[in-house]
């Protein structure tokens, strides 16, 4: 269990705790540095009491956190662990909770598995990403359980190199943000599949996000065989995430594939650039609701429109089969 004391993390500036500028200010509860093996493994529970009062203040580290948002700064709060500049490291089986910040952060890693992980933190926990694979390769996240405040995995790919050679497969996600790449992509993300995931609840499901400030090419994505429950955008493809951000890293996204998704309800956007950066992705059995919402711009889609419910614009709406229904009903029926 980790000590809700700020002086324990600091780095030495007298900034964990606190908001300032950056969000640096603390060390992680548990650290991996420069390590070639080994990981953390059995049925134990590891809890970063994100909602227990710090040491010498009625502040959750969680409560911070908003009031970070509110000030416009940014917390000063310890991540549950961090993996740096690491080979062949395995997490497996361990039940992580209530993270003060991030719950698992990956940089520049080669090699990583984790399998069997129980992520469980409240929806409303402020920037509790549950794993974050960062200019790292060779990563696989399956049969694991992931519910938190933020997105359940975000694949990032910012200064500190690009991202490749990822498979999340064979996964639960409850609560959350989704499974998300980005924002960060202006060193390239790349050789990534996404199979056999339910995302039941959270408020977007498959999700890329950048924008001009932090773009960069995403390509050779796949997801395959995800069912989709109470999502308020089942797909977000955007190149807009910060509507108001400047700069000249263009976010480019291309050979995204969707293979036998189902959903229900919500919006679903792919938003471009501009047309000389469009979206280049391919749908192939891929069924929502009759009420779901194409929102699409400067985006090429390429798709077997007997396949693709409810219809692309411009398209004549078909019968298809409303098997979506039994995969909201499975989702249901298996996580009571």
């Amino acid at each position: 269990m980790a000590i809700p004391e700020p002086a324990a993390y600091d780095k030495g500036r007298g900034q964990c705790g606190r908001i300032a500028g950056k969000g640096d200010g603390c060390r992680p509860f548990i650290s991996f540095s420069k390590t070639r093996g080994g990981g953390i493994y059995g049925d134990g529970i590891i809890d970063g009491q994100g909602g227990a009062p710090m040491v010498g203040s009625a502040e959750t580290w969680w409560q911070l956190a908003r009031r970070a948002q509110a000030e416009g700064g940014s917390q000063n709060a310890p991540r549950l662990i961090q993996i740096d500049h690491a080979q062949d490291i395995t997490l497996s089986g361990v039940t992580l909770r209530n993270a003060p910040n991030f719950h698992v952060a990956m940089n520049r890693v080669e090699g990583a598995t984790v399998w069997g992980l129980t992520i469980d933190t409240p929806a409303d926990a402020r920037n509790t990403d549950g794993i974050d694979p960062g200019a790292s390769q060779d990563v696989t996240i399956t049969h694991s359980f992931i519910r938190t405040g933020d997105d359940n995995v975000a694949i990032k790919a910012g200064d500190n190199g690009s991202t490749r050679h990822i498979s999340i497969t064979d996964n639960y996600f409850g609560w959350g943000h989704g499974m998300s790449i980005g924002s960060e992509v202006n060193s390239g993300a790349s050789d990534i599949l996404v199979s056999n995931l339910t995302l039941d609840g959270t408020t977007s499901g498959l999700r890329i996000k950048s924008d001009v400030s932090r773009g960069g090419l995403v390509e050779r994505v796949t997801y395959e065989n995800v069912c989709l429950r109470g999502n308020r955008w089942p797909v977000a493809f955007d190149t807009k995430y910060d509507p108001h951000a400047q700069g000249s890293r263009i976010p480019v996204y291309r050979q995204i594939v969707l293979r036998h998704v189902r959903g229900d309800n919500g919006a679903l956007l792919m938003r471009g650039v501009d047309e000389a950066h469009a979206l280049d992705v391919t749908l192939e059995d891929v069924r929502f609701a009759d009420s779901a919402t194409w929102q699409l711009e400067h985006a090429n889609v390429t798709a077997d429109h007997s396949d693709v419910s409810p219809p692309l614009p411009g398209q004549v709406r078909k019968p298809v089969s409303r098997d979506w229904e039994g995969c909201a009903r499975a989702v249901r029926d298996g996580n009571q």
